[in-house]
């Protein structure tokens, strides 16, 4: 999991997430708005992983330190900025959950579930502002896309260190061998 450019992933990530400046901008904007709400809503997300027999040897002893680091990063994707080394951030908690085996399966579920439990709130705090619901919704949707791409990196980065372990192949020759795969069928290097 070495070499990553943490400056690269988070353009990409964005590009790929569709996360545009007016999405952060709204995130940071309703963070106060929404901040309320994130320790129910993590409340509720780690109530619905524990009814999840596959999930339950993850959580085992650990849920409220859990839910207190979800919070935490519940409230870093409203607030940002999002640059380097959010990113950076973001790698990491992919990195903690590669490191604790974690299927990468449950960190896509993950973002789902924390769908599940905050969009039904967007009517109540914004009863007064339903034009607002929209705004919120894509830019959530982004930031949360945004934010999976970047702790899936961590996935494929830990899975690439594991093959050149086992077949014992150098970081260079994998690289000259992946560049020399791009430039045989026509993708950019």
């Amino acid at each position: 999991m070495s070499n990553v450019d943490f400056s690269v992933l988070c353009e990409q990530a964005k590009a790929y997430a569709g996360f545009e400046p007016q999405d952060e901008l709204i995130l940071v904007q309703e963070a106060s708005r929404l901040q309320p709400h994130f320790s129910a809503i993590t409340d509720a997300f780690y109530a619905e992983l524990q009814t999840i027999p596959e999930a339950l040897p993850f959580l085992e002893g650990r849920v409220d330190t859990l839910k207190t680091t979800h919070t935490a990063w519940l409230s870093k994707v409203f607030t940002g900025p999002y640059d380097a080394d959010f990113a950076a951030y973001m790698h990491h908690v992919g990195v903690v959950h590669v490191q604790v085996k974690l299927p990468e399966k449950f960190m896509t579920s993950g973002i789902g579930l924390i769908s599940k439990h905050l969009i039904p709130l967007l009517p109540e705090i914004y009863a007064n502002d339903v034009g607002k619901i929209g705004q919120v919704l894509k830019a959530l949707n982004a930031a949360t896309s945004f934010c999976l791409l970047i702790m899936l990196e961590s996935y494929r980065g830990h899975e690439l260190e594991r093959f050149m372990e086992v077949t014992g192949i150098s970081r260079v020759l994998y690289n000259n061998l992946a560049a020399a795969y791009r430039s045989h069928h026509g993708h950019a290097a």
